[in-house]
């Protein structure tokens, strides 16, 4: 039987599943981050086909393959690691699929062929797609292609937040002492002295999300409003691929993802649900429930022709070795 493979890599971690046709999960490895536009093109490979290679072991009979990486947010950047990839083994180009991990995300939410996902984690993306083919998408670029939200965006407003309250330049928030209690500095001036330095590295930034969604949900109003812009913000991505798809009125999941959302924060999602309910009514907001390289692996399935049972094959193979899922992975 001829063996599928499924990635899904993002900028802090790479899992990669090895399947049989028939849903039969045969290994598992994870490894480092695997983001283009992180670490570049010839690293990210780099790291893939060390697990492919690793999963693989003496087997090179692959059928098909599926790779969904952060990062690749334009058509010249899926084109040119898709080129990349011919130098691989494994990888045959008329039997692969290469985009972005969004696809997975919103396959591992739902298999309604008509949704919508919004993945809010270290930044913010939205893909949304039709029974039809027809997809939408956004570049996913920061501040350049008009994104605002996500962890390291949290994080910089509590800092911007914090350090203005302490000068006397803004309001008065409970995030002049949050952030330095998370950040590990002795006091606000520490943290912005530290950063400045390098000693506080900026992709700590991120990690004050949790600090900002707290602080909100105890009352602090500054707090709220960032969180209230975040909701704004996501419900915005979800309204413009749901009208470019021509989905308002339909009764369509809306698929929330990453680790912000994941969180579940009550004040951030019904702030979200209420957003979306004015643009969308019939539309339902739903979580990722399953690991986006699972939605990877049902996406690859799919695109196989295996039977439907091979999708629950594989969700339950998964599901049972999940937990050795540490380091760098074990054939399950």
């Amino acid at each position: 039987m001829s063996l599928l493979i499924a990635v899904d890599g993002g900028g802090s971690k790479t899992d990669v599943l090895v399947l049989e046709t028939d849903g039969t999960v045969r290994a598992h490895r994870r490894g480092p981050g695997s983001c283009p536009q992180v670490i570049g093109v010839q690293p990210a490979l780099d790291v893939i086909d060390g697990l492919v290679r690793s999963a693989l072991g003496d087997r090179r009979d692959v059928a098909r393959v599926g790779i969904y990486l952060s990062g690749l947010d334009l058509p010249v950047e899926i084109a040119t690691f898709t080129d990349a990839l011919r130098s691989v083994p494994w990888f045959t180009p008329g039997s692969a699929v290469v985009d972005n991990d969004t696809f997975a995300l919103l396959r591992a939410g739902t298999a309604s062929h008509e949704a919508v996902v919004v993945v809010c984690g270290t930044g913010i993306n939205c893909v949304g797609r039709r029974s039809d083919g027809a997809t939408a998408r956004f570049p996913a670029l920061g501040r350049i292609s008009g994104d605002w939200g996500g962890g390291f965006e949290l994080g910089e407003q509590a800092i911007w937040h914090a350090a203005r309250s302490l000068d006397g330049r803004g309001r008065a928030t409970a995030l002049t002492q949050l952030v330095p209690e998370a950040l590990g500095g002795a006091s606000m001036a520490a943290v912005i002295e530290d950063l400045h330095f390098g000693v506080i590295d900026h992709d700590d930034v991120a990690a004050l999300a949790p600090t900002v969604l707290a602080a909100a949900a105890r009352g602090d109003r500054v707090a709220a409003e960032i969180v209230e812009r975040q909701a704004e913000e996501v419900a915005a991505l979800a309204l413009a691929a749901l009208r470019r798809l021509d989905l308002s009125t339909s009764a369509v999941p809306v698929v929330l993802g990453g680790g912000v959302l994941a969180a579940r924060d009550p004040g951030l999602t019904e702030a979200i649900r209420t957003q979306i309910a004015l643009g969308a009514p019939r539309a339902r907001v739903t979580f990722v429930s399953e690991r986006p390289v699972l939605g990877a692996a049902f996406l690859v399935l799919e695109a196989h022709g295996s039977p439907p049972e091979a999708i629950e094959r594989a969700r339950s193979t998964v599901e049972s070795a999940a937990a050795r899922w540490t380091g760098s992975g074990a054939s399950v």
